[in-house]
């Protein structure tokens, strides 16, 4: 190989493993994860990755110097936003690497799903299959910003620390499944036992909107649907 095809090479991989680095913080990829379900401040980000606005701003900086997240100023914040859908698809790819050749992810959901006594089986495809096709109620219960910059057609936005006092409004005689930011997500959890409690017929989907998308279906945007 000639010295010059050499440097092309070592360059060329120097800017993939820019990507790399930048990933390679957990919190990192939790930020990742929150920020494509939509566009956030950092001191939003901060409070739901459990940061300090400083160390959150720290992380999302190395997340620009990679260009992966893209910076706004709106008024007296700043708001992030992923630079591309692609992102999105990368972290995607990452979590189902993981899940793939990783035993401890596995491990990992099992004890805590095992805790909060939420071992139940996952109808997975099929379940998704009933939701596209309307044959149940969809109960998006992440916050209204979230449910705003993309859901899934036809999901009925009541966050879940709104859940109890609205509860009336959902149809009793319909099966429920809800869903929140995707399988680390415990919101949609924390949603059927309130459900349940009720005598609602509730049911957790794992996927969200980023493996709704990851399929090539279509989300919607815009304001809450009426239950």
């Amino acid at each position: 190989m000639s010295n010059s095809s050499r440097k092309f090479k070592d360059a060329a991989y120097e800017q993939v493993a820019r990507i790399g680095k930048a990933v390679s913080a957990p919190k990192r990829l939790e930020l990742l994860d929150l920020l494509c379900q939509g566009p956030r401040t950092v001191e939003a980000l901060a409070q739901q990755a459990a940061l300090s606005v400083a160390n959150a701003s720290q992380h999302l900086q190395i997340l620009r110097a990679a260009r992966l997240v893209e910076a706004e100023k709106k008024g007296l914040y700043v708001e992030y936003r992923v630079a591309d859908e692609q992102v999105c698809g990368l972290f995607t790819s990452l979590r189902s690497l993981a899940e793939a050749r990783l035993t401890e992810m596995a491990q990992i959901t099992r004890t805590y799903l095992t805790e909060r006594a939420a071992m139940e089986p996952v109808e997975g495809d099929d379940l998704m299959r009933r939701v596209r096709a309307g044959e149940v109620t969809v109960l998006d219960v992440r916050p209204v910003e979230e449910y705003r910059a993309g859901h899934i057609p036809g999901a009925v936005s009541i966050p879940l620390a709104e859940l109890k006092k609205r509860i009336a409004e959902l149809p009793k005689r319909r099966a429920i499944v809800a869903y929140c930011r995707g399988p680390y997500c415990v919101m949609a959890i924390d949603a059927v036992e309130v459900l349940r409690k009720r005598g609602f017929r509730a049911q957790r989907m794992e996927q969200g909107v980023l493996d709704w998308r990851a399929r090539g279906w279509r989300l919607e945007k815009g304001t809450e649907a009426a239950p």
